[in-house]
């Protein structure tokens, strides 16, 4: 076992009796988490900033879980609730990370927990034997040289048993955190703006404890006077609603859409437009779009920083306006593709994928047919794509969202198909 010979803060009692060198993460045994979790109480600031970015390096790799990463979870939740420890916010955060990995891939609908605990019994119960059987015969029904090697390649890397640890790993982090939920609940009431804002975003990743959750952060909503944390218990209040109680709530956050501050309006347009999207009656409204489409257009310079979908309210906007489709169609469509015609990078990504659902449904890979037979919207987009920039084009990121619905890349590709000119 690893042996802590330095000064241990409370929050951290218990620390040495964790066999961290059996436990792994990205890098192999995590004998180095218990040093990280000290520095982390540490004085210097740029101590504390060095221990957090490893953290994410080891037990949070590029989004991926290992089996030290639950072992690290009631230690960050214990810091995270002792007032005299530092970087308190911060634990919040890094405890969401470690639950759902990067939170876009659950917005705008929320985590489908319930989904995600039947994939991985599916995946337990599969016979190893049986996969790599289906693997050979799908092999061997390639159609020529080249997608013969292409299906070895993918039958080659199949491990079903790190497939499993992986997943195990993940669902066993979520349940971690989820089960840290109620020391850290009472957080909602915390002096500080930025550890109620953590808070409040962490409870919005389990709609399984939304029973406990929402019933203590919903009267929250007309006393909070912090905008960010008022936004971020709107968007989290959103997210667990659900069902019969969604109506009442959806009341509750209609009022909000006539705040003062830009950022409150935002979020509870967010709210709204989830709620809407799970049945939830009267939810959405014009106001609701309106509001959207303004941040998925040209979000405010000086807007808050809110911590959902990675602090990218344009992004957010953009899949938020998904769920408008069946009442706003050209509209939200309109709206994503002026948003998508001002990014360039990454931040064209979440755009680029809502605006091709808005336009063509969900992805498939036989592409919406010739350019001259699509409508005129389906051909405004994907000029715009096509327009983007040659820097956010080198992006493979780019190309597998474009490639997702079926239409031709690279760059040239697309212009080509769009009827536009080399460059």
């Amino acid at each position: 076992m690893t042996e802590i010979n330095t000064s241990v803060p409370v929050a951290l009692s218990g620390l040495d009796a964790v066999d961290w060198s059996a436990l792994t993460h990205a890098y192999g045994p995590a004998e180095d988490v218990p040093g990280l979790l000290l520095a982390r109480c540490s004085e210097d600031p740029e101590e504390r900033a060095a221990a957090l970015d490893a953290l994410y390096g080891n037990i949070f790799h590029q989004g991926s879980r290992y089996p030290a990463t639950a072992a690290a979870v009631p230690f960050l939740a214990r810091m995270a609730a002792d007032p005299a420890l530092p970087g308190r916010a911060e634990h919040l955060e890094l405890l969401a990370a470690l639950a759902v990995g990067y939170d876009e891939a659950h917005l705008p609908g929320g985590v489908a927990v319930a989904d995600w605990r039947a994939g991985v019994e599916e995946v337990r119960a599969q016979d190893p034997e049986a996969i790599r059987a289906e693997y050979d015969a799908w092999v061997e029904a390639a159609t020529d040289e080249k997608d013969r090697r292409l299906r070895a390649m993918r039958r080659d890397v199949y491990d079903h048993d790190r497939q499993l640890e992986a997943m195990a790993a993940e669902l066993g982090a979520y349940d971690a955190v989820r089960g840290v939920l109620p020391a850290l609940l009472p957080l909602s009431g915390d002096r500080e703006a930025a550890v109620r804002a953590g808070v409040a975003y962490l409870l919005a990743w389990f709609p399984e404890a939304a029973g406990e959750s929402l019933p203590h952060l919903v009267p929250l909503l007309d006393e909070e006077r912090e905008p960010v944390v008022l936004a971020t218990l709107l968007v989290t209040a959103g997210l667990l609603g659900d069902g019969e109680p969604g109506a009442e709530l959806a009341a509750r956050i209609r009022k909000f859409l006539a705040a003062g501050e830009p950022v409150v309006r935002w979020a509870a347009a967010t709210a709204l437009a989830r709620l809407g999207g799970r049945g939830v009656e009267g939810a959405v409204s014009a106001e609701v779009l309106s509001e959207l489409a303004a941040v998925a257009e040209e979000p405010g310079s000086d807007t808050p920083r809110v911590l959902f979908h990675e602090g990218d309210p344009r992004g957010y906007s953009a899949a938020s306006l998904t769920l408008l489709a069946d009442r706003f169609p050209a509209e939200a469509l309109d709206a994503v593709t002026d948003g998508l015609a001002a990014t360039s990078g990454p931040e064209s990504f979440p755009l680029a994928t809502a605006a091709l659902r808005l336009a063509f449904g969900e992805p498939g890979p036989d592409g919406p047919g010739a350019f001259t037979e699509l409508a005129e919207s389906q051909r405004r987009l994907v000029r715009v794509l096509a327009e983007l920039d040659k820097a956010t084009w080198q992006w493979a990121n780019l190309w597998g969202i474009v490639r997702s619905w079926g239409l031709p890349t690279p760059r040239d590709a697309l212009r080509a198909y769009a009827g536009l000119p080399e460059e």
